[in-house]
């Protein structure tokens, strides 16, 4: 077995640890009270702490996924999607059944293997 040693750039490391795709934050959605008039950034590519609100991480983990920036029209509760495949961002649309399927079927899979 023959080991490469090459220099790195920081550059390389930093391309290479970027998000193309959004990661899913968690399963379920969050249940969230929302105010009308009030200006909202949803965190669109799920590594924001402050889920599922943005605080800025997409800019070093995923540049290519921007926050969905949304103002409510009335005050009320609202479920956001935190599995981060909805069609109708920023709120939930049930996308999160398919992702808890396709978990469940590949740890089933990995069983079988």
């Amino acid at each position: 077995m023959q080991t490469c040693r090459r220099p790195v750039s920081s550059s390389m490391v930093q391309c290479c640890l970027q998000s193309t795709q959004p990661v899913a934050a968690a399963r379920l959605p969050y249940r969230v009270k929302v105010s009308a008039g009030k200006r909202y950034a949803w965190c669109a590519c799920g590594h924001s702490k402050k889920q599922p609100f943005c605080d800025g991480s997409h800019k070093s983990k995923a540049p290519s996924i921007p926050p969905l920036r949304f103002t409510p029209d009335k005050d009320r509760t609202v479920m956001l999607c935190a599995c981060k495949q909805t069609k109708g961002a920023p709120y939930c649309d049930g996308s999160h059944f398919k992702v808890i399927f396709q978990d469940l079927m590949k740890s089933i899979k990995g069983v079988f293997k």
